[in-house]
């Protein structure tokens, strides 16, 4: 996510510990970030809860652990707001959260073995990929989309090479 024109000392916090996670330090990042998730509450801003559980399951290898997280920003994301959206960043919209969520909760099924479960979440994150912008991002979350619909068919439970949280 972006900075916004307001601040706002969760999401830089959450930024922060990302940074920190994609530097090689996970296990600090997944400290910080449940520290914050401690202070934010399971009734805290969806947007700060939505984005800091998307971004903690992928600090997780074991796609279970992964899972939890995954659901959490799922959820969080129902209860956000488009003008919560737009408060933090004007290009942002809620809509364009789903393809991604529903392809890391898709992926992590798959990794589990739980294929009909993965397949919803594929057709749920193709569903909502039109709100994909165009460029590399889109490109990005529309080709793990296919490279986990592939996979799901051959039954295949190992991590992609491309999957977030693999050069972490």
């Amino acid at each position: 996510m972006t900075t916004t024109p307001h601040a706002d000392p969760t999401m830089d916090a959450i930024a922060h510990a990302v940074t920190e996670g994609r530097s090689g330090d996970p296990a600090a990042a997944r400290e910080q970030l449940l520290a914050l998730w401690s202070e934010i509450g399971v009734l805290g801003d969806p947007l700060h809860r939505c984005t800091l559980a998307h971004y903690l399951a992928d600090l997780y290898d074991d796609p279970a652990r992964a899972l939890v997280w995954d659901i959490r920003a799922l959820d969080a994301a129902d209860a956000v707001t488009e003008q919560r959206v737009q408060e933090h960043h004007a290009d942002l919209h809620i809509a364009g959260f789903y393809p991604s969520l529903h392809l890391n909760l898709a992926d992590n099924f798959r990794r589990l073995g739980s294929f009909d479960a993965a397949a919803d979440h594929v057709a749920a994150a193709r569903e909502h990929a039109p709100t994909l912008p165009d460029g590399p991002y889109g490109d990005t979350i529309r080709t793990a989309i296919d490279e986990v619909a592939d996979a799901i068919n051959r039954k295949d439970r190992t991590q992609r090479a491309s999957a977030p949280g693999t050069s972490v």
